[in-house]
C-alpha cells in the first residue's frame, strides 16, 4: 500500500490529515494546530532552541502521552541530544526543536504541547528560576492571581523582577531570568526560598505544601521546576478542551483575563506583530546571597513529601 498523499507541503515537510479533529473536545483541527505554530514560530523557537524537548502528543482515539525519546522514524534533519535519565538508568535521545522544519514535523506528529528544559545543551546553568502557581481543584483564577501578586512582592523584596504567563491550564508561571554564573543547586535553593517567602506573606492564600491534602484549599506555590525539570514553553498550546496556549500577560492584565482567553484561534490576533514574552523579559539577574542561603536550609519538596508519605503510611498500618 502506497503512503497517503500529503494535503500540503511546507518547508519540505509533508503535512497529512489536516482537516481531521485534533482530539475529542479540541474544537480545532490538526490544520489549526499547524497554522498556529507556524504563525508563532519566530516567538516560540527561541524558547525551544538547543533545549532537550519533551512533547505531549495526541493520537486519534488515544489519551495524550508525553514523548521524550525521539521515535526511530524521526527524520535526519531533527537534531537530537543524549541525556542520562537517572530515574530509568538509560540514555534518552531528546529532540532539539531548532528550526521551522522541525517544528512543522512535530506539529504533523500531533505534538500539541512543547516542554523544554530550563537549560540549553552545552551550558551548566539554568536560564530561568520558575514558580508554578497551581490552584486547588475547582478553584477560581482570581485566587491564583492573588498568589502571583504575593510572588511579585517577594521578588521585589529580594531585589528581583519576573515576568508572568498563563500556564495554558488553570495556573500561572512566574519566570525570573538568571545570570549565567548561577548554578543549578543555588537556583533551586533560591526558588524554594522565594516560594516560602511568598507563602509567608499571606498563608491563608498560598502554600508550599507538596502533599495535596495538606494544602487546605490554598494555591500551591510549586518550587520544584528546577535542575533537569521542564516548563511548558511560552506560546505552546495545551492538550485541553479549546486548545488554550501558554500566553504572556502583564501584571496589570491579570485581573482582566483568564487562561481560556488565549487559544490557537485567538492568540495570534492578540499578539499582532509583538512578542511580549521576550519584549518584557528583564535582563538576567544575580540571586541575592540571603535568598540562596535561606533556600539551602529548606528541604526539597518532593523528597520531603516522599518521606512524609512513608511516615503516614506506617502510622496508618500501626
Amino acid at each position: 500500500m502506497s503512503p497517503a498523499k500529503p494535503d500540503e507541503i511546507r518547508d519540505d515537510v509533508e503535512l497529512t490529515s489536516l482537516d481531521k479533529p485534533l482530539f475529542d473536545g479540541a474544537g480545532a483541527t490538526k490544520r489549526d494546530l499547524i497554522d498556529y505554530l507556524d504563525a508563532v514560530r519566530e516567538r516560540i523557537l527561541p524558547e525551544l532552541r538547543d533545549r532537550p524537548l519533551s512533547v505531549i502528543r495526541v493520537r486519534p482515539g488515544q489519551q495524550p502521552f508525553m514523548q521524550k525519546n525521539v521515535p526511530k522514524y524521526t527524520p535526519d534533519y531533527v537534531r537530537t541530544t543524549s541525556v542520562w535519565a537517572e530515574a530509568s538508568h538509560r540514555e534518552v535521545s531528546y529532540a532539539l526543536c531548532n528550526d521551522r522544519r522541525t517544528l512543522l514535523w512535530f506539529a504533523n506528529q500531533r505534538a500539541v504541547e512543547y516542554h523544554p528544559t530550563l537549560f540549553r545543551v552545552g551550558e551548566s546553568h539554568p536560564t530561568y528560576m520558575v514558580l508554578d502557581l497551581d490552584p486547588p481543584e475547582g478553584d477560581s483564577f482570581p485566587h491564583v492571581v492573588r498568589t502571583a501578586r504575593l510572588v511579585r512582592q517577594a521578588l521585589a523584596d529580594s531585589g528581583l523582577a519576573g515576568v508572568v504567563k498563563t500556564s495554558g491550564a488553570k495556573g500561572l508561571h512566574v519566570c525570573v531570568p538568571l545570570d549565567e554564573h548561577t548554578g543549578f543547586e543555588d537556583a533551586a535553593a533560591a526558588t524554594r526560598a522565594l516560594a516560602a517567602r511568598a507563602a509567608r506573606l499571606d498563608p491563608d492564600v498560598a502554600t508550599t505544601a507538596y502533599i495535596k491534602e495538606d494544602r487546605g484549599g490554598r494555591v500551591f506555590v510549586d518550587s520544584t521546576r528546577s535542575g533537569g525539570g521542564t516548563i511548558v514553553a511560552a506560546y505552546s498550546p495545551r492538550a485541553r478542551p479549546g486548545v488554550p496556549v501558554s500566553f504572556p500577560v502583564t501584571w496589570d492584565e491579570l485581573d482582566h483575563v483568564t487562561p481560556a482567553d488565549f487559544t490557537v484561534h485567538t492568540a495570534i490576533a492578540r499578539l499582532g506583530d509583538g512578542d511580549p514574552w521576550h519584549e518584557r523579559m528583564p535582563a538576567p539577574q544575580v540571586l541575592p546571597a540571603d535568598l540562596v542561603e535561606e533556600g539551602h536550609t529548606i528541604p526539597i519538596a518532593r523528597v520531603q513529601a516522599m518521606h512524609e508519605g512513608k511516615r503516614r503510611a506506617r502510622a496508618r498500618r500501626q
